[in-house]
């Protein structure tokens, strides 16, 4: 897996396209050694690198290490699985993860409260990903 550095972030969100995608997975583990991690495995496109040509689907793994705190809740009525708006920050040291709309104005940046009223959020020391082979 590729380590994302908090300056490394930024490139990273712009290399593929989370909205539209899916959440095909997600798993909570924890050992004594490295604490708690949650494991996402997501469906989704590569940015748009050339007009006419339609991005790859690419399954990905995004793995949330030394995480303090998450929450995985469905309110009634709402897809389960698609991916609405996909925020991912560096704030105060953590890697705050959300897989569904915040509510935000045009231009405004992600605070913490706004990931913790995410229905689907959780904040880590380290992030890292990695592309999956089709079928995995």
């Amino acid at each position: 897996m590729h380590r994302i550095a908090p300056q490394d972030l930024s490139p990273f969100l712009r290399r593929y396209r989370f909205p539209g995608g899916r959440v095909r997975g997600v798993r909570i583990s924890h050992s004594a050694k490295d604490g708690m991690a949650v494991d996402f495995r997501l469906s989704v496109r590569e940015a748009i690198k050339e007009l006419g040509v339609e991005p790859r689907k690419v399954r990905l793994q995004l793995r949330l290490a030394a995480v303090e705190e998450y929450r995985f809740q469905m309110r009634p009525n709402l897809p389960r699985a698609k991916i609405v708006e996909a925020r991912i920050a560096h704030l105060n040291g953590l890697f705050y993860i959300a897989f569904d709309a915040l509510a935000l104005d045009p231009g405004e940046r992600p605070q913490v409260h706004d990931f913790r009223a995410s229905e689907l959020f959780a904040a880590g020391r380290d992030l890292s990903w990695a592309e999956m082979e089709p079928g995995s």
